[in-house]
């Protein structure tokens, strides 16, 4: 999907005569003419700031997040992917201590259900998809009974990280692993931690931000929609309709580093994180605005209690640290860059706030248009994500 090429670090720099952006206006008539569109809210916030204030020189550029979702064959299993601007300044200060790093989402330990052997957390791109397993019904006692997931590590365990930190770029390897452990506060932060899967304050995520981009996913929250949701930062549950039913989050990842130059070095991660949830009292209620009231009547007089189902998300992404003695940046403090993500088993139309899924006994009723998307396996980590921003289907969950 087009996006807007936004000015990056080389652009600009101190002693230029050649400003780019002097005389620029950005109106209605530069705006239609322009060959790439923009892809979000977030791109169109921007556009209108800078009209008004433009960047000053050697700020960092800002960053395109895209998702997809898909669906799964036999029921309404879904993922789709979405792009937007973004930018996120973390701050380390303790959060690996104080979100329990090397332990977080463990306390929970249901029996295993497969014969799967344990793997650990990648340390390079894998080969092959997981294998097949029995496809057994999860339940609240075996929440990963049919997955490939049950084998995966739990929690910030499954992101794996570079075998050594040497110096990279412009900074030195006691930098780097301060850079690595800053993105790694970040994932936790916004995908494993409790208070923020089920739907609770998002302030341990904003902790992490700097002051404009938690003022911007401040908006995102209290005000979410479809060009605007929070979920492309962050991944959080609905408790009126889906709610975790273990602390567990299956996890597999990586991360690897590289220098990036005199602008300083970049971080890339590639993590899948699955999640186990049960329906919440309004799952399958129509959505507020649509004109639905409540369940058919076949669905509120069910007993739910047992129905679990799972969510896959995959998120990759690209995180900066720009050399301080160049450019407008507090030291040790990460830009996400670039991000991509691809929710499976999730509804096709989001903009509520929350990743949205889709439990078997909701069956056909669902009100999305029908996936038009190629079947894919969410928990092979071999391919790269698909950018067509197609709602497709799952081949398993």
């Amino acid at each position: 999907m087009p996006t807007i090429d936004e000015p990056g670090p080389a652009d600009s720099g101190p002693g230029r005569t050649d400003d780019p952006f002097e005389g620029l206006v950005l109106d209605e008539e530069f705006v239609r003419a322009a060959t790439n569109k923009e892809a979000s809210g977030r791109s169109r916030m921007l556009a209108e700031r800078w009209k008004r204030n433009p960047p000053p020189e050697n700020e960092p550029w800002r960053p395109t997040t895209e998702v997809r979702r898909t669906d799964r064959p036999a029921g309404p299993k879904r993922s789709r992917r979405v792009r937007d601007a973004l930018l996120l300044v973390l701050v380390v200060g303790g959060v690996l201590a104080a979100l329990g790093l090397t332990g977080a989402g463990r306390s929970s330990h249901a029996p295993k259900s497969s014969a799967l052997p344990a793997v650990g957390a990648e340390t390079a791109p894998p080969s092959s998809a997981p294998p097949s397993v029995d496809p057994d019904l999860p339940t609240p006692e075996h929440p990963w009974a049919g997955s490939p997931a049950e084998a995966w590590p739990n929690g910030a365990d499954g992101i794996g990280g570079p075998d050594g930190m040497p110096a990279t770029g412009v900074f030195s390897a006691k930098q780097v692993a301060a850079n690595v452990d800053a993105v790694k506060a970040y994932l936790v932060a916004a995908n494993l931690n409790p208070q923020v899967l089920s739907g609770g304050s998002a302030q341990p995520v904003l902790d992490l931000m700097d002051e404009q981009d938690a003022k911007d996913l401040s908006a995102a929250l209290a005000h979410p929609s479809a060009e605007n949701d929070p979920t492309t930062w962050l991944s959080r549950f609905d408790p009126a309709r889906a709610v975790p039913v273990t602390d567990q989050v299956k996890v597999q990842g990586r991360i690897s580093v590289e220098g990036d130059g005199k602008q300083g070095m970049l971080v890339h991660t590639d993590v899948t994180y699955v999640y186990a949830l049960r329906p919440g009292p309004d799952a399958g209620k129509a959505d507020p605005g649509t004109g639905g009231s409540a369940q058919p009547a076949a669905w509120a007089e069910a007993d739910h209690s047992r129905v679990v189902d799972r969510e896959i998300v995959r998120r990759v992404q690209d995180f900066r640290f720009y050399d301080p003695k160049h450019y407008r940046v507090t030291p040790g403090r990460p830009v996400l860059d670039r991000s991509s993500s691809d929710f499976g088993n999730n509804r096709c139309e989001m903009g509520s706030g929350y990743l949205e899924p889709v439990f078997d006994f909701m069956g056909d009723a669902s009100t999305d248009p029908a996936p038009s998307g190629p079947t894919t396996d969410p928990y092979d980590r071999t391919e790269p994500l698909r950018s067509d921003g197609e709602c497709g289907t799952l081949s398993r969950t």
